[in-house]
């Protein structure tokens, strides 16, 4: 590799510093007649990346070609760090069954898709079905992880995306990628360099101690990266670009808000956590950062602050965060940053994010639905139908509460949101299905809990509900990672099968226009009883959540006059959601607004705070050390 450069006599070695010199390249660029280079080919003399093969203890290891030997290595089942752009990757074989497990268990990621690498777009091909619109983003230069649908019979090994219908593939992004899929396999793992839930590794003598346990060998070069990325994942649908993880690629690119900002720092939420900074009339959403669990992606989140300020020449003047009190990200708003706060609650952030994203000023209908969020009436929210501003909403509907028992914990167990469920739809009587037959010594403790209210707070969460069907049907009663169970139920859905909506009733609750969600848990029993199959089972509760929002929408509409609807939230990460609930909107007449540009998951969630706030302080709502916007009563 020639680096080719134009250096200023007065600033000798700026644009070079970071590439290893020889002896001899360091002597010719000692001489003063030397200083300046020009763009020829070969006229530069310094050398470029060096790459190398260490052991996991970092000693060096001989090889007449590293790339070669690295790719052989490969081939016969070993794991290798690689390093690359944004971090390393940790590589095997993708079509070597026992090489992807010993992976798995080496990194503590047992049952997560892994991303794959091919050599090019006829590989991809191979593994998965490609559309146009699919190819051009594989092939842009942001090189994301693109979802495509898998292709039946290919060599790649099962426990790569256990049981799911979908393969996330990229090309390669740099010179040693191609290299290395040139020489080797046509297709590899490569998943994030690290130990899962902890920041990717960039550092090559931290990531021999981060990482050295899970790699056989380390493929290494020189260059150094001076901040973590992550690849960027998306999917296509409607012809549009979905985010799901944005970064490598799409960052530092900014959204356009159509009005000067005041410089505001969202500091998100605290799962896939981004920041956002405003200036002027763009705001600029972070990398990921990833979830605020542990001191390592605590100390990337305040490095990936500062960062973004230096390099955007920004000084906020706000912070905004979410309502949640014990959130990372609120608790460093409070305790480290000497700025006057804005609180947004989560469900409005996510409308925000969407608006903002389409350049929406006016009141609209928001549908937030995702998994968790912390709501100001004591309750996790997650399934609401909100009248929206950027500066303030007011709550109109939400799906029926269902018991948390044990509280995060039946976020990991969904058995024990079924059993909420079936106690909600059935009272004391609860039918005798297999999930409660397989918790049948911790059931009756359980049901108590629920019966009398201790640690089990009420959610109206549409990512619970998911998961509490999930269970019922017997798919899924624990879960490995997050969103897991809805993830499953959402892959079997038999999308040839002729089946309408469960039964499903509005009612009206302490002034909400509530989606009653009992008698969909009686039909699906009704039809487990019956031998209905899982698959038409979950197409039948999928068209449910779809006509019970439709018509909750149109309800909104007779009292409002509104017509536009945002849709935001981690269950927009649900392809079935995003493309039917938007088509059955607009059969009724709305608008609906769906999101590209950020996620609709909590990686968007920072935009959406920090638009909240600007638009609060544009109207002078904003005075003293802490601000919490909304919301307002709910009215008749």
């Amino acid at each position: 590799y020639t680096i080719i450069a134009d250096v200023p006599y007065d600033r000798p070695q700026t644009t070079m510093a970071r590439f290893t010199m020889c002896s001899k390249c360091q002597a010719e660029y000692d001489d003063p007649k030397n200083r300046r280079f020009h763009a020829q080919p070969n006229a530069c003399p310094v050398c470029g990346p060096s790459v190398r093969l260490t052991d996991p203890a970092g000693r060096k290891i001989g090889a007449e070609d590293p790339v070669a030997t690295a790719a052989a290595w490969l081939a016969d089942g070993k794991i290798g760090a690689i390093k690359g752009l944004g971090g390393y990757h940790l590589a095997v074989d993708a079509a070597d069954q026992r090489a992807v497990d010993r992976l798995r268990r080496r990194k503590g990621r047992y049952e997560k898709p892994l991303a794959l690498m091919v050599r090019d777009l006829a590989t991809a091909g191979e593994l998965g079905h490609v559309s146009d619109e699919e190819a051009a983003v594989l092939t842009s230069p942001q090189r994301p992880i693109v979802l495509l649908r898998r292709r039946p019979g290919s060599a790649v090994a099962r426990s790569v995306a256990p049981g799911n219908p979908h393969l996330g593939l990229m090309l390669p992004y740099t010179p040693l990628h191609h290299l290395l899929l040139r020489t080797g396999r046509p297709y590899l793992v490569m998943t994030s360099g690290n130990v899962s839930e902890e920041p990717i590794q960039i550092d090559n003598d931290q990531a021999l101690t981060g990482i050295g346990h899970i790699a056989d060998f380390f493929l290494i070069h020189d260059r150094d990266i001076l901040l973590r990325s992550d690849d960027s994942v998306v999917f296509v649908d409607t012809g549009r670009t979905r985010q799901i993880r944005r970064s490598r690629g799409f960052v530092p690119t900014p959204i356009f808000l159509g009005h000067k900002a005041e410089p505001v720092l969202g500091l998100g939420a605290e799962l896939k956590n981004t920041i956002c900074l405003t200036r002027q009339d763009h705001a600029f959403v972070s990398q990921h950062i990833g979830d605020l669990d542990n001191a390592e992606t605590y100390a990337f989140f305040e490095l990936t602050i500062s960062h973004l300020r230096r390099i955007l020449e920004v000084t906020p003047r706000y912070a905004a965060h979410d309502l949640h009190p014990d959130y990372l990200s609120t608790v460093h708003a409070r305790r480290k940053l000497d700025l006057p706060r804005v609180v947004v609650q989560h469900h409005h952030a996510h409308a925000v994010s969407c608006m903002a994203e389409h350049d929406l000023d006016e009141p609209v209908i928001a549908l937030s639905l995702d998994g968790t969020g912390h709501g100001p009436d004591g309750t996790v929210w997650g399934g609401e139908c909100l009248i929206t501003e950027r500066h303030t909403y007011r709550r109109r509907g939400r799906l029926f509460h269902l018991a948390l028992p044990g509280g995060d914990r039946a976020v990991k167990q969904p058995w024990r949101l079924a059993l909420a469920a079936l106690t909600a739809a059935y009272g004391p009587d609860v039918p005798d299905l297999p999930v409660m037959a397989a918790h049948a010594e911790d059931a009756p403790l359980l049901r108590s809990m629920i019966e009398q209210g201790v640690n089990s707070p009420l959610t109206s969460s549409l990512g619970r509900l998911f998961d509490a069907v999930a269970a019922l049907i017997d798919l899924r009663h624990e879960v490995s990672f997050e969103g897991q169970a809805a993830m499953e139920l959402e892959m079997i859905l038999d999308r040839s099968a002729v089946a309408g909506p469960y039964p499903h009733d509005l009612i009206v609750e302490d002034g909400l226009f509530v989606l009653d969600t009992r008698g969909l848990i009686r039909a699906v029993v009704d039809d487990l009883d019956r031998g209905v199959s899982r698959g038409v089972i979950s197409l039948r509760f999928h068209r449910t959540i779809v006509e019970g929002l439709a018509r909750m929408c149109r309800w909104l509409r007779r009292e409002t006059n509104l017509n536009r609807v945002v849709l935001s939230g981690g269950c927009l990460m649900n392809r079935y959601l995003t493309i039917h609930l938007p088509q059955r909107l607009e059969e009724d007449g709305f608008q609906a607004f769906t999101q590209a540009l950020a996620p609709s998951n909590d990686g968007g969630v920072c935009l959406g705070q920090a638009v909240a706030a600007d638009a609060a302080i544009r109207r002078g709502l904003v005075t003293g050390s802490e601000t919490v916007l909304g919301p307002e009563e709910a009215g008749p």
